[in-house]
């Protein structure tokens, strides 16, 4: 007869992705651990799961203790669940992802404990964190050809230059000026809010916002 190994007794944790575009680079919000393991090495912002509390309501929970922000985009994105991913034992994360515009996160005190760091120069990070950056990053990137996401990076009102840079700063290229706004204003997602953008030596550019600021799906792919 064969034995049945123990049930597994894991802990839970949710790790959450903050990302934000700040002086047109995508960055990722990181925090320097105080406790072991890996004692003062930037990481991912999380914390474990707690008593008669939902993965969601956690995730808001480090949101706002981590980053000081709330009422932002953010979703569930996958559970990261191997065995050894955690030294102290079996720990199972469910990992989140945000998006935060840069003025939003101008309340929280950067210092070597808490930094805005640009994705692309991350080369390690404790645990299975840069597995969980790598898939949200990704996330992101698909998220943007289906979705109005872009409107959580931007403040309410805003130029089309600024809009075409978070689609430019995500996707790591740079994409048609022209056909870019033509697609986008044919989705009749944004609209004009009447004003101009002030403080510029150039002639100043209209300012849109999107006709729905919370996310939506696009009836056609943007590309």
């Amino acid at each position: 007869m064969k034995v049945r190994p123990p049930k597994a007794q894991p802990e839970i944790t949710v790790d959450t992705v903050i990302f934000t575009i700040e002086e047109g680079v995508l960055k990722v919000l990181l925090v320097r651990r105080g406790g072991d393991p890996y004692k003062g090495q930037l990481a991912l912002p999380g914390g474990f799961l707690w008593a008669n509390e939902t993965m969601a309501q956690a995730a808001v929970r480090v949101l706002t203790t981590k980053a000081n922000v709330k009422d932002v985009f953010f979703e569930q994105l996958y559970t990261f669940d191997n065995p050894k991913r955690d030294t102290r034992g079996h720990v199972i994360t469910v990992a989140h992802f945000a998006l935060v515009p840069a003025q939003r996160l101008r309340s929280i005190r950067l210092d070597e404990n808490v930094s805005l760091v640009p994705v692309k120069s991350i080369k390690r990070m404790p645990f299975d964190h840069m597995e969980i950056l790598s898939y949200a990053d990704k996330r992101l990137r698909t998220k943007l050809g289906y979705s109005n996401v872009a409107y959580s990076l931007l403040p309410e009102a805003f130029t089309l230059s600024q809009l075409q840079e978070v689609y430019e700063v995500i996707l790591g290229h740079e994409v048609d000026k022209r056909n870019f706004r033509k697609k986008i204003q044919s989705l009749d997602i944004i609209e004009l809010t009447g004003q101009k953008q002030t403080g510029r030596k150039h002639r100043p550019a209209r300012l849109f916002r999107f006709k729905k600021r919370g996310y939506a799906e696009l009836e056609e792919p943007l590309f």
